[in-house]
């Protein structure tokens, strides 16, 4: 899963959602210079990634990308399931998306300092062009992964993947309603363990 499924996973808990968002720029084990439940976030990010990375649900999205994306796929795959959370968000939440993603960019901005220098650099341009607003919208996800392609030096050709999602747009729509539904049991049950 991508940034906004990580943060909502996280349920209503500030250090909870900065630790899941923050993850991926935190090696190995790293994460025990942070606060307790920022850790939790971590290791949270990291079974939500390991659930995810293993579910046969998943595994049929990915295939339908790979012949023509190889390992590239997952990553997309990720992406385009934020699409359908951000796109269906009031399925989900009672917050409106914009409210919910201002409140967690405020919270960024709160926990600045704690923050890896990887995510401080990037958050610029995070908030310029409000990635999580703009997953909800086929041409956002279109410009997420057109940067994503960006930073793969254009190896990985994930610009041109909002082909397929236009084109297997119910399949990747209901591959994410039966996974996501899933993945939320899993992680309520996580958060109890952690």
């Amino acid at each position: 899963m991508n940034f906004l499924a990580h943060i909502y996973l996280s349920g209503d808990d500030d250090e909870l959602k900065i630790g899941n968002f923050i993850a991926d720029s935190v090696k190995g084990k790293k994460f025990s210079q942070f606060p307790d439940q920022i850790r939790k976030g971590i290791t949270l990010h990291r079974k939500i990634d390991s659930y995810t990375d293993s579910h046969p649900i998943v595994r049929e999205s990915i295939l339908r990308l790979f012949p023509k994306y190889g390992h590239y796929s997952s990553v997309i795959v990720d992406i385009l399931y934020d699409h359908f959370l951000a796109a269906y968000w009031n399925e989900f939440s009672n917050i409106p998306l914009e409210e919910y993603v201002a409140d967690f960019y405020k919270l960024l901005e709160e926990y600045y300092e704690v923050l890896p220098k990887r995510v401080q650099d990037f958050l610029p341009y995070m908030f310029r062009d409000n990635w999580l607003v703009s997953y909800a919208t086929i041409p956002g996800i279109g410009r997420i992964l057109y940067q994503m392609n960006h930073r793969t030096k254009n190896r990985s050709k994930m610009n041109f993947a909002v082909i397929e999602l236009e084109k297997y747009y119910s399949e990747f729509e209901k591959e994410f309603r039966a996974f996501f539904e899933e993945l939320e049991l899993f992680t309520k049950n996580e958060m109890r363990t952690l």
